[in-house]
């Protein structure tokens, strides 16, 4: 069995390509293309417009005994799209277009009008000058003339405008350049003036740090010396007129809670309004104190009598006796557990 897909045939060997008949095709025998209309058309037998680039399947032809320069000149046949009527146009390789025969007309195209008129026209003078010397030297000196008046009325032209206008290019174009000049100077001394600015601000100007200006706030600031107390006792006792003082003069020292609610130890009327004495205590001690007085200063003051009303000598207390005035807190408190041991007494 033979391949299905084969370009090589087999021939016998008694094969003769001679006894081969051939088919006698007409030479005016027609083939169907597909092709667009080349132009815009109306047809004569409807009025339909064909407009161009429409597409047929149209009947192809070879024109007999019409050739240009050896080439062949083909026809084809098409049918209205409405009335189906038969509309013909050939090839025309002497202007590389299509020309219309029969069943339509071309639509109007100026420029393909004025293209044709201007070929005749020259076609014409070239037959002239052919045959005729004079004419030949006319038309040269007519077209010369023309050209002159040409030259003429565009160098009017140019006059008018200038003097309508008045405008001098030269100067513009000088004007622009010394702009130009000047603003390139006037940008590289401002950024010569800018990078100035920017060099002494780096070597002149200092940033501080912030931790650099705590330190220095904090040894601008000196640490108050505060009094040694002999005893630590004395605290309770301390002035505070003198501290205030110590703290700055008009400002006023830091009160404590503590001192809010009871008051200094100091002050008069702290806790000494706290403490009371009683009546019975009292009478006895003024009793104490007038036979004292008589006994003389060698008589010992009862252990009732109080502190403050009887001044102790040096000899028999070591320690420093307080004035009447200036009694402390702690001596009222001495004077009322005196006074209660009395009474149980």
């Amino acid at each position: 069995m033979s391949e299905r897909k084969v370009l090589n045939k087999y021939y016998p060997p008694d094969f003769d390509p001679a006894k081969i008949p051939k088919l006698k095709l007409p030479k005016d025998r027609q083939y169907v293309v597909r092709l667009m209309a080349p132009f815009n058309m109306r047809c004569k037998t409807c009025g339909e417009y064909i407009y161009k680039g429409k597409k047929f399947n149209a009947r192809k032809e070879t024109v007999q005994n019409e050739l240009y320069m050896g080439l062949p000149i083909f026809r084809f046949y098409i049918k209205c799209t409405r009335c189906l009527a038969e509309i013909t146009f050939k090839t025309d390789p002497e202007n590389t277009d299509y020309a219309m025969e029969h069943g339509a007309t071309r639509n109007f195209q100026a420029e393909k009008l004025l293209e044709e008129e201007e070929k005749r026209v020259q076609q014409e003078r070239e037959d002239e000058e052919l045959n005729n010397p004079m004419k030949v030297l006319e038309n040269r000196t007519r077209d010369s003339k023309m050209e002159m008046e040409v030259l003429e009325n565009l160098q009017e032209l140019k006059e008018l405008n200038q003097r309508q206008a008045q405008v001098d290019f030269e100067g513009m174009i000088d004007q622009y350049r010394e702009f130009e000049k000047r603003e390139r100077l006037r940008e590289k001394e401002e950024d010569e003036r800018e990078l100035k600015e920017m060099l002494e601000c780096v070597q002149v100007k200092r940033l501080k740090d912030p931790d650099s200006e705590e330190e220095e706030e904090s040894g601008d600031r000196k640490p108050l010396k505060r009094p040694v107390p002999e005893n630590p006792t004395d605290i309770l006792t301390a002035d505070r007129p003198a501290e205030a003082q110590a703290n700055g003069g008009g400002k006023k020292p830091k009160v404590e809670s503590w001192e809010r609610s009871v008051g200094s130890l100091g002050a008069a009327g702290g806790l000494g309004a706290l403490v009371r004495k009683k009546t019975s205590s009292a009478a006895s001690s003024s009793s104490a104190a007038s036979s004292a007085t008589r006994a003389g200063p060698t008589a010992v003051p009862p252990a009732s009598s109080s502190p403050a009303a009887v001044k102790k000598t040096p000899s028999h207390d070591p320690a420093p006796a307080a004035s009447q005035n200036g009694s402390s807190s702690l001596s009222l408190l001495g004077a009322y557990s005196d006074s209660d041991s009395s009474g149980g007494e």
